[in-house]
């Protein structure tokens, strides 16, 4: 894509006319107008129409005509690196679609976030009133400035989204490369994998308006991020009131566990979180993780009372000779799905005889009903 210099300034004439706006922003985001059609893009990078197809397909766009003139130089330079990749032997055709696909819901999610977020700056910024964050889109006239500024600022944004790739590329080679050593008694990817669930958020959501609900979760979602990466873990997806994550290590992730409920219990927007962990191999894929350890941490965190931390056998067994841990077992219960299971109440080691912040279970009992 062409770089004019940072912060670029020239709109379209005439900013009133909306289409010659959206024409215009979209212009510079491409780093050009599109004008070829697909039969153009097509002959040019020697690709057939019908994998040239499959590949705007595979990015999330949506059919267009045969006479829509909707590409630029670079659709056809993204088409010509990856028909290289293939037929140079990189990858299969499979392959590439799938790469292609794992940009595209990445980069999709990603602009939508961003342009929510400069949306509500500029509604703030022009109003001097925190916005709703629950429109589904912002007034006309917040929405043409925020695009205005998302054009601007784009190419100053680009070497941060390069950057964080890398880094987030190195971060997970390395973790192929240490899963990939033999493990005893293990095969595949282990991990401590943990659920922390918003406690009566159902009841919650019929008493807040949808503003504040929306500033529940954000809040939430960004609290929860701090903490689970601030002992190298990894947030795998947040989901409204519940966040999977995962951590290497028993220690780590039960740092993460209690801090998570310590920064809840102290925030005054959020309710009280529950947290289940539970270690063992999973099935890791399209970036996120399945299996029997993920179902049984699941399960844990739906009996765990508020504030409390429950954590199964092995994550017990990995915890018990370090320091800073105390943990109590509870009567063996049978899981719906996953079989018997010792469930152990975690806490830190200095809060041994405290009640509260931790939520230390003394009658033995799990809440809810287990073999639903």
């Amino acid at each position: 894509m062409s770089r004019t210099g940072r912060h670029r300034a020239s709109l379209p004439p005439n900013p009133a006319d909306e289409l010659s706006a959206s024409e215009g922003i979209e212009a510079r985001l491409l780093g050009q107008q599109p004008s070829m059609r697909p039969r153009e893009v097509s002959a040019k990078s020697s690709v057939s129409l019908l994998s040239a197809r499959s590949l705007w397909h595979a990015l999330g766009f949506p059919n267009v005509g045969d006479d829509d003139a909707v590409f630029t130089d670079a659709d056809l330079a993204a088409l010509e690196a990856v028909a290289t990749l293939v037929r140079d032997g990189v990858f299969d055709k499979p392959t590439a679609l799938a790469m292609t696909r794992a940009f595209a819901r990445t980069t999709d999610r990603l602009a939508v976030w961003q342009t929510q977020l400069i949306a509500e700056s500029v509604g703030e910024q022009s109003s001097g009133v925190v916005p709703d964050t629950t429109r589904a889109v912002p007034d006309p006239q917040t929405a043409r400035a925020a695009a205005m500024k998302m054009a601007d600022i784009a190419d100053d944004l680009e070497p941060l989204l390069i950057y964080a790739w890398r880094r987030h590329l190195a971060a997970a080679t390395l973790r192929m490369v240490s899963d990939s050593e033999p493990a005893p008694d293990h095969s595949g990817v282990v991990r401590c994998v943990g659920f922390a669930d918003l406690v009566s958020f159902t009841h919650l959501v019929r008493q807040v308006s949808e503003r504040e609900l929306a500033r529940m979760v954000e809040r939430f979602e960004a609290l929860a991020s701090d903490v689970v990466t601030a002992h190298s873990g990894r947030v795998i997806k947040t989901v409204g009131d519940e966040v999977l994550f995962v951590a290497m290590d028993a220690a780590p992730a039960a740092a993460i566990a209690l801090d998570l409920v310590q920064a809840m219990a102290e925030d005054d927007l959020l309710p009280d979180v529950r947290v289940g962990m539970a270690s063992g191999p999973v099935v890791s894929r399209l970036g996120d993780v399945f299996g029997t350890t993920v179902n049984r941490a699941s399960r844990l965190t739906t009996a765990a009372r508020p504030r409390t931390v429950l954590v199964d056998d092995a994550f017990a067994t990995a915890l018990v000779r370090l320091s800073g841990f105390e943990m109590s077992p509870m009567r063996r219960r049978t899981l719906r799905g996953i079989g018997s299971v010792t469930p152990w109440t975690l806490r830190r080691a200095d809060r041994a005889g405290r009640r509260g912040m931790i939520g230390i279970e003394n009658d033995g009992e799990l809440q809810g009903d287990l073999g639903r």
